[in-house]
């Protein structure tokens, strides 16, 4: 009978579990029905007044999605429901406002201008955590990587929703179909993005620190400025495929018109390669970002060489 009971509630446990598991399924297919209503009903009635709703119901979707599936997963009952949302929408605004401040006032074009918005971006983001965690009893990896993913997809929802409300505008007028690109466009790609970026530094920055300190290792360091170099080349990988094309396929007199300051109609073969470089591109630098989050997860709470230990102010 003590077998049978057990085995009884083991069963109930696994059905009241599975659809709490699958909560973050629910409300991604409600939003995305939400979403595809409210492009149609714009479209069709052309009313302005749905324009922010399509906008942060485009931006968000994917981004509330993954924070979710992540909360799930989370290793400390101290990781409330609270917290993932101050990090989420304080940590998401703190971090964009930050990176436009100091873009705006220390970058200026040039060839590594990419790699320092990818410094900037990524410093904004783990400052913005680092603020927002500091009163946890005890960090561990598993919780840095959850929250660290809640700031960079927060991060990532205010930034897609600035680039759909920019996208609304062209020179012939507004273009509801270039905002709808743009937002399908961001929510294929938010997965692999700013959420994983700083999942992967979440991570490390919660495997050293404790209970009244954050630690400053070689290893967040190095995490650091190897994310800021993804994150870098996730952003020029348009720039690097059109330059590689034009290498590897580039006529005499393309290269002429482009030095005379004219942009060359691209061929066919030349098109179809840009688009495999591209895409291609972007697919090589998440596989690389998705493998280091594992291995940031298999190696969670190591001990690494510790550079600077930063107090707490409670």
């Amino acid at each position: 009978m003590r077998g049978a009971g057990t085995g009884y509630s083991g069963a109930m446990y696994e059905a009241t579990a599975r659809p709490r598991r699958r909560h973050w399924l629910r409300v991604f297919l409600t939003g995305l029905l939400l979403w595809i209503l409210t492009v149609v009903v714009t479209l069709a009635t052309g009313n302005p007044n749905l324009i922010p709703t399509l906008v942060l119901l485009g931006s968000f979707l994917v981004p509330v999605t993954f924070v979710l599936w992540a909360f799930g997963r989370r290793h400390s009952g101290e990781v409330t429901a609270e917290l993932l949302f101050s990090t989420f929408v304080t940590g998401g605004i703190l971090g964009v406002l930050a990176a436009s401040l100091l873009e705006t006032y220390l970058l200026h074009p040039s060839p590594a201008f990419f790699l320092g918005v990818g410094l900037i971006e990524e410093a904004a983001k783990l400052a913005a955590l680092a603020f927002l965690t500091r009163h946890l009893a005890h960090k561990y990896a598993a919780d840095g990587l959850v929250l660290g993913a809640s700031v960079g997809f927060g991060f990532a929802a205010f930034e897609s929703a600035g680039y759909a409300f920019t996208a609304l505008f062209t020179e012939r007028g507004l273009s509801l179909m270039q905002l709808v690109q743009t937002e399908l466009l961001r929510g294929l790609l938010a997965p692999v993005g700013h959420g994983l970026w700083t999942a992967i530094l979440g991570g490390v920055l919660f495997s050293a620190s404790g209970r009244r300190h954050f630690a400053l290792t070689w290893r967040l360091l190095l995490s650091y400025l190897g994310v800021a170099v993804l994150h870098a080349l996730w952003d020029s990988m348009h720039s690097i495929a059109l330059l590689v094309t034009l290498v590897l396929t580039g006529t005499p007199y393309q290269f002429a018109l482009l030095e005379r300051g004219y942009e060359p109609q691209p061929t066919a073969a030349q098109t179809h390669l840009f688009t495999v470089l591209s895409w291609g591109g972007l697919i090589l630098i998440s596989l690389i970002a998705l493998l280091w989050l594992r291995a940031v997860a298999r190696k969670a709470d190591r001990e690494s060489p510790m550079l600077w230990r930063i107090p707490i102010t409670r």
